[in-house]
């Protein structure tokens, strides 16, 4: 199933500012949380993915891309990087939206966080792929050799000796978060924060695996597998969820973020999805007409030249472009037309172009002038 547009998940315009963005998602999370909604699996549903919406348009780089290249922009998991989180780790991630909802949070908000126990999440793994133009066209798979953290295979990423030397943490009895109530001029205020004994996850290790050193996780090298879709562009970033590094103790993995490169093409322009080829052509080419061989993404191609072609004309050759990243289309091949003007020429050649001079036939005529804005326009669309 498609997609929905972020802007239209949130109900807000295309160019509303930030503050109005958090406004919308915590609107719509108070609206959709789950306490509110027991049992409610649509109403789920639509929290996580009002979670997804805000966590790309809050964030300027994911936000920028979204704008200019769609959901392909962000790569095959649509860019959120909350796979495999729970509804707890979501307000987690999201701290800043509900932290001032109220005294120890919103309504269930406060009260589930404090029975809940912090997930860790790997870091991301940022590399930059090269891509020629063929690759860009049809799109690639590549495998790539990355230093990542792994689960640790002696403890199977537990970072204890045995499950048994996994226990509850003594400051917040295994929930993972504990209260402080300040007394205010206004009364009361409860806060709720992470145990700053176990980080939040609501367990202590009293014998640590000697060979990851408790961390649950070790470094090492892996061969990663992922698809590039065709039409990527120029510094354009893919992720890849899930293939990052592994979280501590049991966690789960951070992404893998693929920044495009593209290799130049040394003959072949690329402008947006289309590609531009300047071709020279000599005089009497453009007088009389020819037909040439061209490069083209696939190879090389025979056009023809009309008789009297006038320098800046534009050839359109339709769909042997680049493919739209979003699936509209493809774009052209545009050929440039320019006039070799020789800055030398031999004596019988200087004779004969004298002769030209006065010949009738090449004696400008009003009838004869360089096509206008509107008649290149139209042959441009030809």
């Amino acid at each position: 199933m498609a997609k929905r547009d972020y802007y239209e998940i949130l109900g807000v315009s295309k160019g509303a500012p930030k503050e109005e963005i958090k406004k919308a998602y915590r609107k719509l999370a108070i609206q959709l949380h789950p306490d509110k909604n027991p049992g409610d699996k649509a109403s789920e549903e639509k929290f996580k993915e009002a979670a997804e919406a805000y966590e790309i348009l809050s964030n300027d780089d994911k936000r920028r891309k979204y704008d200019q290249f769609g959901h392909a922009g962000l790569g095959n998991s649509g860019g959120y990087s909350g796979n495999g989180m729970s509804m707890d780790d979501i307000f987690s991630h999201f701290g800043d939206v509900f932290g001032d909802m109220g005294f120890g949070g919103f309504g269930g908000f406060g009260n589930r966080r404090k029975s809940s126990q912090r997930v860790n999440k790997g870091s991301n793994i940022r590399i930059k792929v090269t891509l020629d133009l063929t690759e860009v066209i049809n799109g690639a798979e590549k495998t790539i050799k990355v230093k990542k953290k792994a689960p640790c295979k002696e403890c199977n990423g537990l970072g204890a000796e045995s499950p048994s030397d996994i226990i509850n943490c003594s400051t917040c009895h295994g929930s993972g978060y504990v209260t402080r109530v300040s007394n205010t001029f206004l009364g009361q205020m409860q806060q709720t924060a992470p145990c700053p004994s176990c980080g939040g996850e609501g367990k202590t290790i009293a014998k640590k695996c000697t060979h990851c050193y408790g961390e649950g996780v070790v470094d090492t090298e892996e061969k990663l597998q992922f698809h590039i879709p065709a039409g990527v562009g120029e510094g354009m970033q893919l992720t890849v969820s899930g293939k990052g590094n592994t979280g501590r103790h049991g966690g789960i993995n951070g992404d893998l973020l693929v920044v495009i490169q593209e290799e130049k093409h040394p003959e072949l322009e690329r402008d947006g999805n289309d590609l531009i080829y300047n071709l020279n052509i000599s005089i009497p080419d453009a007088i009389l007409g020819n037909t040439t061989e061209i490069p083209t993404a696939e190879g090389r191609a025979k056009i023809k030249i009309d008789p009297g072609t006038y320098s800046g004309k534009v050839l359109r050759l339709r769909n042997k472009g680049i493919p739209d990243v979003n699936g509209y289309g493809r774009g052209d091949l545009l050929v440039h037309i320019y006039i070799y003007i020789p800055k030398e020429v031999s004596k019988e050649d200087r004779k004969t172009l004298e002769k030209l001079q006065t010949s009738s036939s090449f004696i400008p005529k009003d009838n004869n002038k360089p096509e206008g804005f509107f008649d290149r326009m139209k042959s441009y669309f030809e």
